[in-house]
């Protein structure tokens, strides 16, 4: 099933997501700007891009598997989570990333770094209770 996405381009550099093949349920995302990421600095790229997340609806932003091995980069944060209403004209897409590596890093302008999938989100109404009817299971390797 595919949904309809409102997409707009800050800068006429930024590559329009795309599905590399037809069972991906990820696109990428490139910078469009050239970068030396420095030893332990963390930057901020810009993508080019306001991509309107959907109603019920999050997009998530994740390194793409190569990140590590072929460019010494993370996405410091883990991944990145936009929201529905991050759609302003100046609500552009960055790509967070983090040199971990003791040399510098080159990136270039469309250099596939990150990948966005879009995810359903469902929204909770917390109920507080007094007790609680499970017993606690001892926290962090408790099953092993």
């Amino acid at each position: 099933m595919n949904i309809p996405v409102d997409i707009f381009r800050t800068h006429p550099d930024a590559l329009l997501p795309e599905y590399k093949s037809p069972g991906a349920c990820a696109f990428d995302l490139a910078p469009i700007e050239d970068a030396t990421i420095e030893p332990g600095q963390i930057v901020r790229l810009k993508t080019g891009l306001v991509i309107c997340v959907p109603v019920g609806y999050t997009l998530l932003i994740a390194a793409r598997s190569s990140l590590p091995k072929k460019f010494g980069l993370c996405v410091p944060q883990g991944f990145g989570i936009v929201d529905q209403d991050f759609c302003g004209p100046e609500d552009e897409l960055l790509l967070q990333l983090l040199n971990f590596t003791k040399e510098p890093v080159m990136v270039k302008t469309g250099d596939r770094l990150a990948q966005g999938m879009f995810v359903p989100i469902m929204k909770c109404d917390f109920n507080e209770v007094q007790n609680l009817a499970h017993q606690s299971r001892g926290g962090f390797g408790s099953t092993g």
